[in-house]
């Protein structure tokens, strides 16, 4: 899967941020805030397909209710499988204060409305500590 993009979700109730690597640069970059929706599944796997991703790394947090969250995060990710190709790996990362990382980035690069950014951007962060955790692998 070295020439397939990477996916990266921030997951949360109502909104789900979204970032896109490609194999190449293995940048993380913003993509869309979806809404979470009965539509969802459907949006991403098109999201997966028109990329070419490979891998698809799901947030989930490790702190107070981390059961939970894990179970709602591979519930999701069981739920993905269904749109998605057999091929595609969904992984999950730690996704601890990425919320808070992103809205200091968004108001360091100046950005007004930053709770409207802040899903897309914690999809970001979430994907590029991944890619650089395999970085020796």
């Amino acid at each position: 899967m070295e020439d397939t993009a990477y996916l990266g979700i921030d997951w949360g109730a109502a909104d789900v941020g979204v970032a896109l690597a490609d194999p190449e640069t293995r940048i993380a970059f913003g993509l869309t805030t979806l809404q979470n929706d009965k539509t969802l599944a459907l949006r991403i796997g098109e999201i997966v397909e028109k990329e070419r991703v490979g891998v698809i790394v799901i947030g989930t947090p490790s702190h107070v209710h981390r059961k939970e969250m894990e179970d709602r995060g591979e519930k999701f990710g069981h739920l993905l499988k269904h749109h998605i190709s057999a091929q595609v790996r969904v992984v999950y990362e730690n996704e601890m204060f990425t919320t808070k990382m992103a809205q200091f980035n968004l108001r360091e690069r100046g950005m007004k409305r930053v709770s409207q950014h802040d899903d897309m951007e914690a999809a970001r962060i979430i994907l590029q500590a991944w890619l650089d955790k395999q970085e020796g692998v």
